[in-house]
């Protein structure tokens, strides 16, 4: 049973509204303000909690940052022709400028912004905090301010970046130079580290960490291709202690394997019996905090999208020379036949409608299992299963990279060989029949490899080729789609171009 809520800080600008103009031009003297704010503990750690309500939203985590992410990769397939126009554009690669999705996230990420940059500035100038309260509210506001920007930076390129809070549109600004975004990600994701606790008592699991600021940091510098920085952050996570794989791998992906000790991060969701929360913001009715995802996958839910069959195929088997079959694929998907509902029921066709999928030459229908409440479900419904947005599994196959890149093969090796033998899955370690590694070449083909298949439905595979499409590393382009000079990059939304003189439409993308 869950242990940890987050109350939702809002923030309320009042204005009173009268009859005439002098009414007004008059402010309510009894409305609360953010300089009538910030007087005590409770109000920043409430504003702070707005911080992580504005991640738990619509806009973001409960549904269109996974569609945006796993939808921009090769991982997913449409799951029929009940996918959305918006969502099959982005799969398509034909989205505009006035894409919903693109819209959402990024509105998304700039309220997170906004209500980051009230608590770093209002905490500064509060006389009444504690300072240990204090330094950790700025602590957690940082390192979601910096989340933030890297979604944006790492998908859109330059960004308006907004060091304060702003108060009238008259703040607006113009893009940034990637250069600067990144530098302001990094600066605010070492005071994270030095601000943020290694761990949380039971009622605050969720919180940002000193292992998760660690974390997004090495992402960051992965990104612009800085191994060697991102080596030492990761080296931190590793040499702590604090993080370790779990047995089984399924842990990573059920309500009750939460906050386990390969967790580094997780977006909390809470049950509250299908009364999901249609809200961009996160501040809609208390206590519902569902995420859509289970509903949106599974294939007795909507099954909007399916694994792809290039990700399908991407699986050891012994069909195509391996020494097994990879229990991460039964483990990641379910296909026409096996059991779900605590094994009471046996998934059929007329249950997965839409779509089939190819698997070793055999038609047959598949969808998620990661992240869907099938396990234990007989019925399609929204659900509170926290979305891992970090987990130790990924230091490992990131040092892996980073070692790789900075020429030290063998050590590279171990570490991917460290995420193979987890008990549940105990694949062969490499080097393998079909995975040599005595090159360079060789170990980056296992390493894009074993990413795709530990990580797949986590929405990395998408950042992870953008970063090596920037970085000249791919020796195939994955995206049927993708044109060059155009798709490394989505399109400013049409409102940012509209309403934000700054950016106009100078400031739009190539190709949109």
């Amino acid at each position: 049973m869950k242990r940890h809520y987050f109350s939702i800080g809002v923030l309320l600008l009042g204005l009173a509204v009268g009859c005439n103009e002098k009414s007004l031009d008059q402010l309510n003297p009894n409305a609360v303000t953010t300089d009538s704010y910030f007087q005590n503990d409770v109000q920043i750690r409430s504003a702070v909690n707005g911080v992580y309500a504005a991640l738990q939203s619509t806009n973001l985590v409960a549904r269109e940052w996974f569609f945006t992410h796993d939808l921009r990769s090769d991982d997913v397939a449409a799951g029929g022709g009940q996918l959305e126009t918006p969502r099959n554009q982005l799969l398509l690669g034909v989205h505009s400028t006035d894409n919903s999705l693109v819209s959402s996230v990024w509105t998304g990420a700039y309220r997170i912004i906004h209500r980051a940059n009230v608590v770093v500035d209002k905490a500064a100038v509060a006389k009444a905090l504690t300072a240990s309260v204090a330094t950790q509210a700025v602590g957690e506001a940082k390192f979601l301010r910096a989340w933030a920007y890297f979604e944006l930076v790492s998908m859109w390129g330059g960004v308006p970046l907004y060091k304060n809070y702003v108060t009238s549109v008259a703040g607006s600004l113009p893009r940034a130079s990637e250069g600067d975004v990144y530098a302001f990600i990094i600066a605010d994701l070492k005071a994270a580290q030095d601000a943020l606790p290694a761990t949380y008592d039971a009622a605050n699991q969720g919180r940002a960490t000193k292992g998760a600021a660690q974390m997004l940091l090495a992402r960051v510098y992965m990104q612009q291709g800085d191994y060697t920085n991102a080596k030492t952050e990761l080296q931190k996570i590793i040499s702590s202690g604090t993080y370790g794989l779990v047995d089984e791998y399924n842990d990573n992906f059920t309500e009750e394997g939460e906050f386990n000790k390969e967790s580094i991060w997780e977006v909390n969701f809470l049950p509250s019996g299908g009364n999901f929360n249609w809200n961009g913001d996160g501040d809609g009715t208390a206590g519902a905090e569902e995420t859509v995802r289970t509903q949106e996958y599974s294939g007795i839910g909507w099954r909007n999208i399916i694994p792809s069959n290039s990700l399908l195929a991407e699986f050891e088997r012994p069909s195509k020379g391996d020494a097994k079959m990879d229990p991460r694929y039964a483990k990641s998907v379910y296909t026409t036949g096996d059991k779900y509902n605590k094994d009471q029921t046996i998934l059929t066709d007329e249950i997965q409608n839409g779509n089939s999928s190819t698997v070793d030459g055999k038609v047959q229908k598949v969808s998620w299992r990661k992240f869907t409440l099938m396990y234990k479900a007989g019925t399609s419904t929204t659900g509170g299963i926290n979305q891992r947005i970090m987990r130790y599994a990924e230091t490992l196959l990131s040092m892996a990279e980073c070692e790789n890149e900075l020429g030290n093969l063998t050590s590279a090796v171990s570490y991917l060989n460290m995420v193979r033998s987890r008990p549940s899955v105990s694949m062969p370690a490499y080097p393998t029949a079909n995975y040599p590694v005595s090159t360079k070449d060789q170990v980056f083909t296992a390493i894009v490899h074993e990413r795709r298949i530990e990580l797949n439905g986590e929405e990395i595979r998408n950042r992870d080729i953008l970063r090596w499409r920037k970085l000249g590393k791919l020796k195939t382009e994955p995206i049927a789609y993708f044109q060059k000079g155009k798709h490394e990059l989505l399109p400013i939304p049409q409102q940012e171009i509209d309403n934000n003189p700054n950016v106009g439409l100078k400031g739009q993308n190539p190709g949109y």
